[in-house]
């Protein structure tokens, strides 16, 4: 059987003769900063005192004993090399890597010495394939796309450029005689209602003569096959195959698949996988309003609720399978049931998927390509065809993976960008998205739908970020408009749109010690890394409130409130609007440091208002109102599995508390659908000291007629009441958006809920975790809400 033994000990980093002790899988960055070598760089503006270390050339040592322990072979497997290095043993070279998205084997059969792994910088690479195939455009000024790596470990707009090199993913000897499993392909399916699973079986063999079968087992259903030279397929029946399910629409039964190699009788490897059954395929018909985008699994329609993934770490070998779990565990939590991975990122780890798995979280993947034209020439060209087929089938088990994505906005880029004049016919990545890609996923993967790019209108007749057509990226709002332009269009699939917010206070307190904060204090601008961030959240401020000058945590608390108002505005309307709208996908989730960004979850992974805002955005059920022509409409939206019914009480109130005209107005919404009933005229509220309230089953829709700068509000007065893990607050007037910042009583506390708006006499009980000793006063100088105008 073939043993397999980790290389974690003993492993030293060198450079220029020096020695450190090294953390493999790690990055270089990681170990100098536990030697002491570096200052940690989310830490003020030491990202750029650690800059040198991305220039110089790093090498990982170790003792390598390959004693095969009567094995035939040995190999030596990197799950993961970032990026550009040279293997040796003794001097003896083994090979030489290019590619952060792939793995390596190398035959070390008798080998033993000095195990090195010596890395260029990835600057050095790039810059040298820039000189053989020319000059590339692209979003940023740093030369991500001419080598095959973490595009955003160069920086990005919410990121910092920490290039990183290291042994990131596990490394290990493999010893195994006669064969050993090579790829094991598994199409997963269902005919008929019953799932099938095909195993498409390659091996490696070091004896050609010597027969070979596998035997194969899941769901109680048991089959053996023979391997003709180096391949062979087997097929699995599971009659009562239970379906697999996105969260919110049933369950998620996963099956243990294995399959053992043998020979006469013998074991020689085994591949065990979990898989789901269950269908899933991509709806793309024309029809009134233009190309759809609907995702369809198990033959149920969805509105997709998603959002975007950046690597959780820009060193992101820190990221652990429990780290995993913690963030893909808040998504689900935020009624969340898509995570796309963008693609200036990674394949995320086997630890990622499972959650997904697990949590009923369906998953987009791009394929690593971001914000730049793509040189099609080689080396890069091998490279993309070989890490898309060694993806696609790493990842092909995992019921989560609903769709592949060929690129990140350079479809959009090379049309609007200015890319097409620049390039003057160089190759820029089409290439890629519309031929090496669908063809691998075709060959290797047909149980799944794959596009060509996010956005794209699905053909060149058209404009690729057409919202009519295919997937949309919605950025003109956050660049240029207020939020409410939101409500101008229906796309029909909202790929990426967003707000910014800095993180939360005790996050930034970590980040910058000592600095007395400001928008503008050094720190605070060293870590926003968007072009006019700052503009542009004080532009979006401006049109909703009056500006607070000199009060940070004014400032801070206000910007927190209109990330979660822009987002809701978009979701709102946009899910008001299905089917024909088919789903939105947030920037973002999560943070790889702390910066002010679009994320709702910082880059301590503290949750911003947004994400507690999202967690009403995203349930089965949302009551919204939106203005359309001739009046407000209620709209009642429904994704639940059974129909909604009942009576929404519709009162329109003076910003004082008192009930100007109220009436109650039935509604049905049958399953997976929406109900929109007008809002009679005598209760459309007029001018700014009135508002309309719409309650139904526990839910509740407000709207203002004017901007908040213009509401008449009355001075905020109520009551707090504390107690152990609770901070209760009993409103005496109306007191719109109130928010404990938790971290502000102590930095490892939570609150379980975000902004609320409470009527007099309402009161509101927010659960506190990690806040052992509860103090009135300290709770209430920890609540913020809106203040009348000055």
């Amino acid at each position: 059987m073939l043993e397999a033994t980790p290389l974690t000990e003993g492993w030293v980093l060198r450079h220029e003769g020096e020695g450190l002790p090294a953390a493999v899988p790690g990055c270089v960055h990681t170990d100098l900063l536990a030697a002491g070598v570096i200052p940690d760089p989310f830490v003020g503006a030491n990202e750029t005192e650690v800059a040198w270390v991305a220039r110089r050339e790093w090498t990982y040592e170790t003792e390598l004993r390959s004693g095969a322990g009567g094995h035939e072979q040995t190999d030596l497997v990197f799950d993961g090399l970032d990026t550009v290095a040279e293997v040796t043993v003794d001097g003896h070279a083994l090979g030489r890597t290019r590619n952060m998205h792939r793995s390596y084997r190398f035959d070390v059969t008798g080998l033993q010495g000095r195990l090195s792994v010596r890395f260029v910088s990835a600057y050095a690479e790039a810059e040298a394939v820039r000189g053989r195939v020319g000059e590339r455009p692209a979003a940023y000024p740093e030369p991500y796309q001419y080598v095959r790596k973490m595009a955003c470990s160069f920086g990005w707009d919410w990121g910092p450029t920490l290039v990183t090199a290291g042994i990131w993913r596990p490394v290990r000897l493999e010893s195994w005689s006669t064969a050993r499993i090579a790829r094991v392909r598994p199409l997963v399916t269902v005919e008929d209602g019953v799932g099938v699973v095909e195993l498409h079986v390659e091996v490696e063999r070091s004896r050609v003569e010597a027969p070979l079968a596998v035997e194969a087992t899941v769901g109680g259903a048991r089959v053996r096959g023979e391997i003709e030279g180096t391949a062979g397929v087997v097929r699995l029946r599971v009659p009562d195959a239970r379906l697999w399910w996105p969260r919110g629409y049933g369950e998620q039964p996963l099956y243990d698949v294995e399959l053992t190699l043998l020979h006469d009788g013998d074991a020689l490897d085994v591949w065990r996988r979990r898989v789901g059954f269950r269908t899933v395929r991509l709806d793309t018909s024309a029809d009134a309003h233009g190309t759809g985008f609907t995702l369809v699994v198990n033959g149920e329609r969805l509105f997709a609720r998603g959002v975007n993934w950046i690597p959780d770490d820009v060193f992101p070998s820190r990221v652990t399978r429990e780290r995993y779990r913690e963030r893909l565990g808040q998504a689900a939590r935020a009624g969340v049931d898509l995570v796309r991975i963008w693609g200036g990122g990674i394949y995320e780890s086997g630890d990622f998927y499972d959650a997904c798995d697990e949590l009923g979280l369906l998953v987009w993947q791009d394929f690593p390509f971001a914000c730049a034209a793509y040189p099609e020439e080689q080396p890069l060209r091998g490279e993309v065809e070989a890490e898309a087929r060694e993806n696609v089938v790493r990842l092909m088990p995992h019921p989560s993976l609903v769709l592949w994505n060929g690129n990140n906005e350079n479809l959009w880029g090379f049309r609007d960008w200015g890319w097409e004049a620049r390039l003057a016919g160089d190759s820029w990545g089409e290439g890629y998205y519309l031929g090496v890609l669908p063809r691998v996923v075709a060959e290797l993967d047909p149980t799944r739908p794959y596009t060509a790019g996010s956005p794209w209108s699905g053909s060149w007749e058209r404009h690729p970020n057409d919202p009519a057509h295919g997937t949309h990226h919605s950025w003109e709002v956050w660049n240029r408009a207020d939020y409410g332009e939101y409500r101008r269009e229906v796309p029909r699939f909202v790929a990426e749109f967003g707000w910014q917010a800095p993180p939360a206070y005790a996050t930034l307190r970590r980040a910058l010690p000592g600095e007395e904060l400001a928008p503008d204090s050094p720190g605070m601008l060293h870590h926003q890394k968007a072009d006019d961030g700052n503009g542009k959240l004080e532009r979006g401020l401006a049109r909703h409130f009056a500006l607070p000058k000199g009060d940070f945590d004014r400032w801070h608390y206000l910007t927190q409130v209109n990330q979660a108002r822009a987002v809701a505005a978009g979701i709102e309307h946009w899910r008001s609007h299905w089917p024909r709208c088919a789903g939105t996908v947030v920037w973002q989730l999560n943070d790889c440091w702390p910066v002010t960004s679009w994320a709702a979850i910082d880059g301590d992974g503290r949750e911003k208002p947004l994400y507690h805002e999202l967690r009403r955005l995203y349930a089965d059920r949302l009551l919204t109102v939106q203005a359309r022509e001739p009046g407000l409409v209620l709209a009642a939206v429904n994704q639940a599995g059974r129909a909604w019914t009942g009576t929404v009480t519709l009162r329109r109130m003076s910003v004082q508390g008192t009930v100007v005209a109220e009436a109650g107005v039935e509604f049905r919404a049958e399953r997976r659908a929406v109900a929109r009933v007008g809002v009679p005229r005598e209760l459309v509220p007029a001018g700014p000291k009135e508002f309309l309230v719409a309650d139904a089953d526990g839910l509740r829709a407000l709207w203002f007629p004017v901007p908040d700068r213009e509401v008449a509000y009355p001075r905020p007065e109520f009551d707090v009441a504390v107690a152990p893990g609770a901070v209760t607050v009993t409103a005496r007037t109306l007191v719109r958006d109130l928010l404990l910042q938790a971290d502000r009583l102590r930095p490892e506390a939570r609150a379980d809920r975000g902004l609320v708006t409470l009527l007099p006499g309402e009161r509101v009980t927010i659960g506190v975790g990690g806040w052992e000793n509860p103090d009135p006063d300290a709770a209430r100088a920890a609540l913020y809400c809106l203040e009348p105008t000055a």
